[in-house]
């Protein structure tokens, strides 16, 4: 019996296009909403084709985001001396998983319990990123997310 290929979340999900659809309706979200909408008040035109590209990578699709960005580094500085509050965290990825299942992104269980585990990873590493005396580690790898990953204890 011949061994069987398994997709990257990015190729499960739907690749850069699948993505595109989600960060744009996304951020409709997010400029409407009263907790966000005042973070990303001043967020450009291109802020959800950066957030595709940067999910893109980090869920095993093509380096765009660190070839084109900067990679991790990049986008750690995107979030210095934000101010972010757990209470806005918890409010954005509800509102993302919210509009993946508005779009009818993947929901079976192994799939949504890999992103929602990225995105409780990843967006308490912005709240952290986002206080006052972060420094930037401009060699800092860019994460990689697939169906289990289990990431150390961030250590700064």
């Amino acid at each position: 019996m011949p061994e069987q290929s398994i997709p990257s979340l990015y190729d499960w999900l739907g690749g850069i296009d699948a993505l595109n659809r989600l960060t744009d309706r996304f951020y409709q979200h997010v400029k409407a909403d009263p907790l966000l909408g005042p973070v990303f008040e001043h967020m450009g035109a291109d802020h959800p084709g950066h957030v595709a590209t940067f999910l893109a990578e980090v869920l095993g699709g093509p380096d765009d985001y660190s070839k084109q960005h900067g990679g991790h580094p990049h986008m750690v500085q995107q979030h210095l001396n934000r101010h972010l509050s757990q209470e806005k965290r918890r409010r954005w990825v509800g509102l993302l998983l919210e509009t993946a299942d508005e779009l009818g992104m993947p929901d079976d269980p192994e799939f949504r319990s890999a992103l929602v585990g990225y995105l409780e990873w990843g967006s308490r590493l912005a709240v952290i990123n986002s206080q006052p005396g972060v420094a930037v580690d401009p060699h800092a790898p860019m994460p990689r997310w697939g169906w289990g990953e289990v990431k150390g204890p961030y250590t700064g």
